[in-house]
C-alpha cells in the first residue's frame, strides 16, 4: 500500500489477515517457524540494501551503526524464538487449590489472531522487527504500518515482505499520518506503536472505540546519574555512546545528566574528550549520524537557541563547525542552566544535545527524577552495590542499566516496555510471546469430584466443610 490507498484498502487487507486467521487460528509450530525463517532470510538477504535504505533516508547514517544497532539485534531475535518458541507455545501447568483436587489446571497460550504494529522512523527495522517476532512467534497475522519519514526504506521493506510473505500473512502499509489514524481504528486484536507520548495519546483514543489492546512505547525524558566517587571518565564514555549512536535520535537515549556539582566541569571535560576521540573528523566524520530531517534539525536548533536566550550556557563537543543546516548535521552539544521552563528541559530531545544538571546529594538526584514523569530508561553510575539498590526502589523507570547505557534492551531475556508516561506493555523474547497471546486458563474437572456437596439445598456437611476450609 502506499499514500494514496483509501481507506477501504486499509479495511480489506485487515479482513483478509482476519478471514485467514479464522480459518487457521492456532498455527502448528513449524507453520510458525517457517514465517520466522522466512523473516530471517529476508534479513539476512538484504542486509545491504536495507542499511542502504535508511542511510539514505537520514542523509547519512553509518552502515555500521545500522548492523549494530538494528540488523544484528534482529537476527538475534528471530533466531531466539526459533530456538525457543516452540517451549514458548507449550501448555502450562498451572496450581489448584487443594480443595479442588483432583482437578487440574493449565495456561494455555492462544494466538490473539491480527496484530497491527506502528513503526516510528528512527530505528525503523528494530522497532518492526523487535514486536513481529513475537506476534509470528505467537502465530498471528500481522500488519505493519511503517513511517512516511523512511520512504526508501518503508517501500523496499514493502517490496521485500510482499516477496517472503503472502499479504494474508503480513502485509506493509505506507503514508502519512492519515493512514496511520486510519491504522490504528482498525479493530486489531493488538495494536504495537513505539513513538512520541503526544502522538501516543492520539493512537490510544483512536483504539478505544474497538477496546483494541495496547503496547505503547513511548519513550521520554530518560536521566543519566552519576554519583559520587564515580569515575568519571567512564561515566562520560558510557554515556556519550548512549547519546551519539543515531544521533541521540534513541527513544532510551539519556536525555540529561545528574552529577554532583563540584564535578560539574570535570565531567563535561570528559565528554568533550570521549565525543573528539570518538569522532576525530567533527561534524564531518564518517560514523556520525546525520538528524533524520529539516524538520527534526530545525526543531533541535530552535530548542537551544531558546535555552541560550534564556541565560543557558552552550558547550559544543566537537572541534570546528557545530551545524551543517545544508545536510542537517549536528555537533554534539552540553547544555548547562538550562531554564526548567526551557523546551530542552519539558520535551524529550531525541538528539545529541545533552543537558548537565548539578545535585548536592544523591537524594536530590532521585527527588528529581521522581518529581517528573516516569522515563523509559534509567541510567545509574555507582559502585556503591546498597545505594544502587536503593536507587533501584525509589524511582521508577522502564529498564535500567547500571554502569553502562542502552544496553538492556539488547537482553532478549528481559521485557523491554514503559512505565507510565513511557507507555504500558513489554516485548523481546518470551515477554513479546506473552503479550501477543491470549494465556487461555483452563481448568478441568475429574471425574471424582466433591462438588455435588456444594449444590442446594444446603446441608449441614457443606456448611461443616465451608467452616473447615475457612480455616484452613
Amino acid at each position: 500500500m502506499n499514500a494514496h490507498d483509501s481507506p477501504i484498502d486499509l479495511h480489506v487487507a485487515f479482513e483478509r489477515q482476519r478471514t485467514a486467521a479464522a480459518l487457521a487460528p492456532f498455527p502448528a509450530w513449524d507453520v510458525r517457524a517457517d514465517r520466522l525463517r522466512r523473516l530471517l532470510t529476508l534479513l539476512q538477504q538484504h542486509e545491504t540494501a536495507i542499511a542502504q535504505a535508511i542511510d539514505s533516508d537520514f542523509g547519512g547514517r553509518p552502515a555500521i551503526e545500522t548492523e549494530v544497532a538494528e540488523i544484528w539485534p534482529c537476527l538475534t531475535a528471530t533466531k531466539d524464538a526459533l530456538r525457543h518458541g516452540r517451549g514458548w507455545m507449550k501448555p502450562r501447568r498451572a496450581k489448584v487449590g487443594v480443595w479442588f483436587q483432583p482437578a487440574s489446571a493449565q495456561i494455555v497460550p492462544q494466538p490473539l489472531g491480527v496484530v497491527g504494529i506502528i513503526v516510528p522512523w528512527n530505528y525503523p527495522l528494530l522497532l518492526a522487527v523487535g514486536p513481529l517476532v513475537g506476534a509470528l512467534a505467537a502465530g498471528n497475522r500481522v500488519m505493519l504500518k511503517l513511517s512516511e519519514f523512511t520512504p526508501t526504506y518503508s517501500a523496499l521493506m514493502a517490496r521485500l515482505v510482499a516477496q517472503h510473505f503472502s499479504e494474508d500473512e503480513m502485509r506493509v502499509v505506507e503514508g502519512g499520518a492519515d493512514v496511520a489514524a486510519q491504522f490504528s481504528a482498525l479493530p486489531f486484536d493488538h495494536l504495537v506503536f513505539t513513538g512520541s507520548t503526544g502522538v501516543g495519546r492520539k493512537v490510544m483514543a483512536s483504539a478505544a472505540p474497538n477496546l483494541t489492546p495496547l503496547t505503547l512505547e513511548l519513550g521520554g525524558k530518560s536521566p543519566a546519574v552519576v554519583t559520587p566517587g564515580y569515575p568519571l571518565a567512564h561515566a562520560a564514555e558510557r554515556i556519550m555512546v548512549g547519546k551519539l549512536v543515531n544521533a541521540g535520535q534513541t527513544c532510551i537515549a539519556p536525555d540529561y545528566v545528574l552529577c554532583p556539582k563540584a564535578q560539574v566541569e570535570a565531567f563535561v571535560a570528559a565528554l568533550r574528550e570521549v565525543a573528539r576521540r570518538a569522532y576525530p573528523g567533527g561534524l564531518s566524520a564518517a560514523h556520525y549520524c546525520s538528524v533524520i530531517n529539516a524538520r527534526q534539525y530545525e526543531r533541535l536548533t530552535g530548542w537551544i537557541d531558546e535555552a541560550a536566550a534564556q541565560g543557558a550556557r552552550l558547550e559544543p563537543l566537537f572541534d570546528g563547525p557545530a551545524r551543517d543546516d545544508a545536510r542537517h548535521r549536528l555537533a554534539p552539544l552540553v547544555v548547562l542552566g538550562a531554564p526548567p521552563d526551557s523546551l530542552l528541559m519539558r520535551e524529550e530531545i531525541f538528539g545529541p544535545v545533552l543537558p548537565v544538571i548539578g545535585v548536592d546529594s544523591v537524594p536530590e538526584a532521585m527527588a528529581f527524577i521522581n518529581a517528573r514523569p516516569r522515563p523509559l530508561a534509567l541510567y545509574w553510575f555507582d559502585h556503591d552495590a546498597a545505594r544502587t539498590d536503593e536507587a533501584l526502589r525509589q524511582t521508577h523507570a522502564g529498564g535500567v542499566s547500571v554502569n553502562d547505557t542502552l544496553l538492556h534492551i539488547a537482553q532478549e531475556g528481559l521485557p523491554f516496555g514503559g512505565v507510565g508516561a513511557s507507555g504500558m506493555g513489554h516485548y523481546h523474547g518470551r515477554w513479546g510471546f506473552d503479550s501477543l497471546s491470549k494465556l487461555k486458563p483452563v481448568f478441568r474437572q475429574s471425574r471424582l469430584n466433591g462438588m455435588k456437596l456444594f449444590l442446594p439445598p444446603y446441608s449441614p456437611l457443606m456448611r461443616r466443610l465451608l467452616g473447615l476450609m475457612k480455616r484452613v
